[in-house]
């Protein structure tokens, strides 16, 4: 690729430790974001050919809203490969495609854990560019995309449908992966067991795995006077499982699929709230009144 310069907007964590991932790997990037001292970068960006999207992507009253990519988008120059790394529902890429014809619209999940991200972005376990659109020009952009990119043990270029239901199966895995704990967890304490016991030999389990294994979060997301947080939080899970349903719900509609995700969400929301956790995060996604 005759034109090396890699154009950033958002510099958050997640579009922050990937911009800082290219600079250590050579390549001349373009940070542009609202906040000083980036907020006069936007003429530079105009000379990137590849610009990667790491914008918010809330989930406000249970409602999935995508306003501030499709503006930041709207920011890139005629004929660019966008590059979306925000996590965003099934669909949304194909539509903010519709909306920008003059783009080349993908969507590169980002698998980056807060606590690690600097390593992650340099160390992927990854790399999935989703297309709006089925060609031979897409398919040649996405795979500039992922050689742009560190390599990663698995690379697969898919649908931007099948990217984005990606990242947000792991995510709501996890999230439930971590409700039930809490649930073997108070089961465990009723019976008189060793958690650690039962922790490990669960752990033991190659088909089950050894992360999110902890009920009781002392991390970094204390709850009440300092005791540990119980209950999937953190800036991802709450509002991309609010995302997920509305999307279930709207794609599906199975009474009996959303009775289930109604329920490990109420649950969840049970253990955030009792033990002190997140409760901005909760408000935020649900509402004041679900933490009341």
């Amino acid at each position: 690729m005759s034109n090396k310069i890699i154009g950033f907007i958002g510099q958050g964590w997640i579009g922050r430790n990937y911009a800082d991932d290219f600079e250590n790997r050579g390549f001349e990037t373009v940070r542009y974001a609202l906040e000083e001292p980036y907020r006069d970068n936007l003429e530079k960006l105009q000379a990137s050919r590849i610009i990667f999207v790491a914008v918010p992507t809330p989930t406000v009253e249970g409602k999935f809203d995508d306003s501030i990519v499709r503006a930041a988008v709207k920011n890139a120059p005629k004929g660019a490969t966008v590059v979306i790394k925000s996590t965003i529902v099934p669909g949304t890429a194909e539509s903010i495609q519709k909306d920008n014809p003059d783009l080349y619209l993908m969507h590169s999940p980002e698998f980056l854990r807060e606590k690690t991200a600097a390593f992650d972005a340099a160390h992927p376990e990854r790399n999935i560019v989703g297309i709006p659109v089925e060609t031979e020009e897409y398919r040649r952009r996405a795979q500039e995309v992922i050689d742009v990119l560190p390599k990663a043990p698995f690379e697969r270029i898919c649908s931007a449908r099948e990217a984005e239901l990606i990242k947000y199966a792991g995510n709501c895995f996890l999230y439930t992966k971590v409700v039930y704990i809490n649930l073997i967890y108070d089961l465990a304490q009723k019976l008189g067991c060793d958690w650690e016991i039962i922790k490990e030999a669960f752990a033991a389990d190659p088909r089950l795995g050894k992360s999110h294994l902890n009920p009781i979060d002392k991390s970094g997301h204390l709850g009440k006077d300092g005791n540990g947080g119980r209950g999937a939080g953190g800036h991802c899970f709450i509002k991309d499982f609010a995302a997920f349903a509305e999307a279930y719900d709207k794609w599906v509609g199975d009474p009996a699929g959303k009775k289930l995700l109604e329920g490990l969400k109420d649950k969840n929301i049970d253990l955030l709230v009792s033990s002190g956790k997140d409760l901005d995060m909760v408000k935020g996604v649900y509402g004041e009144e679900m933490t009341s």
